[in-house]
């Protein structure tokens, strides 16, 4: 997973556009189009809680062959990772990376970059995102 301390410069766009003000957050966590065409496709329910990332998991990955398609769908991914973190690990948050995109914040301070995650599942199928989840909720109480 990708913790750190200290933000870090991330690419500078997500899905094309940069990360919106604060009233715009949840319009963009709530679209993950093509994410939710896939899980749909193979019958994955998508509930924003932390059974749907191991479902996610699971998804054979047919996205792999189209690079941009790979992209948005990390950046997917990513984004329902973090959505589903902020949800359920105590303390977490969104926060902004010194690109202005998107991280979860834990309580210890720690930023775990989503989207960056999202994108190596979408290539590599690891990290898992359920495996982040679990890592972030780990996190939540202690600073290490």
């Amino acid at each position: 997973m990708r913790l750190s301390r200290h933000r870090r410069p991330g690419p500078d766009r997500a899905h094309g556009r940069r990360w919106p003000d604060e009233s715009g957050v949840t319009e963009l966590l709530a679209e993950c189009e093509l994410l939710r065409e896939y899980a749909a496709a193979a019958g994955v329910v998508m509930d924003d809680g932390p059974g749907s990332l191991g479902a996610l998991d699971q998804l054979p990955p047919r996205w792999r062959e189209d690079p941009a398609e790979r992209e948005e769908l990390g950046t997917d991914a990513g984004l329902c990772l973090g959505t589903v973190v902020v949800r359920s690990v105590a303390g977490a948050r969104w926060g902004r990376d010194d690109a202005g995109l998107p991280v979860v914040v834990l309580a210890t301070g720690r930023e775990v970059d989503v989207v960056g995650c999202g994108r190596l599942w979408a290539e590599h199928g690891s990290p898992g995102l359920a495996q982040v989840h679990a890592e972030a909720a780990e996190h939540r109480g202690r600073d290490g």
